[in-house]
């Protein structure tokens, strides 16, 4: 099953529409609901993180039920596309406003938006469950595996440099409106980028289905001993975590930043897009730096510009907020980092999928993977809580200029809050992992002896 390169751009495409929906929920929503909708600040704070509260249960059942699906499409693919389709439906629903006020208005977006972190999760877990079973070498896997993020941080790169102009020009003045519209025409893409991952894309699941081969199903009691008996996945955890509450929170108090604290939201795409490009640089340098670095070198790198990018714009932005150069430059230094974060993440999931394999004698991606799923909208949701919480403990009042000391907590929470946890990361991975240089080597030739085994019975 080789590898080839329309291959790799049909799977990477598929990142591509997926980011967006997840782009505009994560960099819009917020202010969003807050300014646009009306709704309290502290509840959505508070929406955002019950939703989380559900997802704990449901996502690694999710993954569960992915690897027990056996079907002629393989047990990924299906669940792609069903994902795909309802969540596109959701987004056009929760960026729809209802004639709704009040009490009616609040449970209407609450249902809306646990449906999408439900359906979110549908699509994503087999998403970048299929990766391992695209790429068998190591070698293989580092260049594999930035692919997809490449798309993913086009997508990102795209909603930061147009989006506040197309929801402009969609409704013509009318936030709302172009709100409404703008969700419509992601949620196509993102229907249509999953058509031609699903389209073209086979992982080893499909081909097993066609010879007929029967893989093991895995029970509950199993699942659970695959989670708590992976050491590596508890470190993975509380890294992709720690990264994740830096890019959620900063990404989420931008445009609030811009908007309140340097009194014009027109400087927001300047430093969404040159963060989104420096995120994609970082991702095409990652396989050349770890060519030459080992992984904890490259790690400290990717965990420490971040906070000199955020540090920098919060103290150049008390006497120099609307310097576009400073800000431009501030913008890459904090996603350069996280580029090469999403590069390692996206290796270290590989890795500790194969590491359980080796420990635990079972293979099971779509559990493991689970936890990207589930961590990703966990960050986000405690980010945005902490925003609703934060902005309302600073005294935020929406569309109207902010006291001095809301533009104190602001600059808080844009800066200095995710600079701390971006250091954390780095302090829980080299403390914890060890998937690295002839310690990975062993692992990869175990599992090469084991299934050429496999094929010779």
């Amino acid at each position: 099953m080789k590898l080839t390169y329309p291959r790799k751009l049909a799977f990477g495409v598929g990142a591509l529409g997926k980011d967006l929906c997840y782009a505009m929920i994560s960099t819009y929503l917020m202010i969003y609901f807050t300014d646009t909708v009306g709704l309290v600040p502290l509840f959505v704070g508070n929406l955002f993180l019950v939703a989380r509260v559900w997802d704990a249960v449901n996502d690694p059942m999710m993954g569960f039920m992915v690897d027990n699906t056996r079907s002629r499409w393989g047990k990924f693919r299906p669940w792609i596309l069903i994902g795909t389709v309802l969540n596109a439906v959701i987004m056009i629903f929760i960026f729809r406003r209802p004639d709704l006020s009040g009490a009616p208005l609040y449970a209407y977006y609450s249902v809306m938006y646990i449906l999408w972190g439900m359906t979110y999760t549908v699509m994503d877990i087999p998403y970048w469950s299929m990766l391992p079973s695209l790429s068998s070498t190591q070698k293989e896997r580092d260049s594999m595996s930035v692919i997809p993020r490449i798309f993913a941080s086009c997508a990102w790169l795209l909603m930061g440099a147009f989006g506040l102009k197309l929801i402009d020009v969609l409704g013509k003045g009318d936030e709302a409106t172009g709100y409404a519209g703008l969700a419509v025409v992601i949620a196509v893409v993102f229907v249509a980028t999953i058509l031609i991952t699903v389209g073209f894309v086979k992982d080893r699941s499909c081909y097993e289905a066609a010879s007929g081969e029967k893989a093991q199903r895995i029970t509950l009691k199993e699942a659970i001993h695959v989670i708590t008996g992976n050491d590596q996945l508890k470190v993975y955890i509380a890294v992709v975590l720690a990264y994740n509450m830096l890019v959620q929170l900063a990404g989420g108090m931008a445009l609030y930043y811009f908007k309140y604290v340097c009194g014009n939201e027109d400087l927001f795409p300047y430093f969404t897009t040159a963060a989104s490009a420096a995120e994609i640089i970082a991702l095409f340098a990652f396989p050349v730096l770890s060519r030459f670095l080992s992984k904890k070198q490259v790690f400290a790198i990717a965990s420490f510009t971040p906070a000199v990018g955020l540090i920098a714009l919060i103290v150049t932005g008390t006497v120099m907020p609307t310097n576009i150069p400073i800000i431009i430059v501030c913008g890459l230094l904090y996603k350069f980092g996280s580029g090469l974060t999403l590069g390692a993440t996206t290796v270290m999931l590989a890795d500790v999928i194969d590491y359980g394999e080796v420990k635990l004698g079972t293979r099971n991606e779509s559990i493991v993977a689970s936890f990207q799923t589930l961590l990703v909208k966990t960050a986000s949701a405690v980010a945005g809580w902490l925003i609703g919480v934060g902005l309302t403990i600073v005294g935020y009042v929406k569309n109207v200029p902010q006291t001095p000391e809301t533009i104190m907590g602001m600059r808080v929470l844009m800066g200095v809050i995710p600079s701390l946890v971006t250091v954390l990361a780095f302090v829980f991975y080299i403390k914890g992992y060890k998937l690295e240089g002839s310690y990975m080597e062993q692992i990869m030739q175990q599992l090469k002896s084991k299934r050429e085994k496999k094929v010779e019975s």
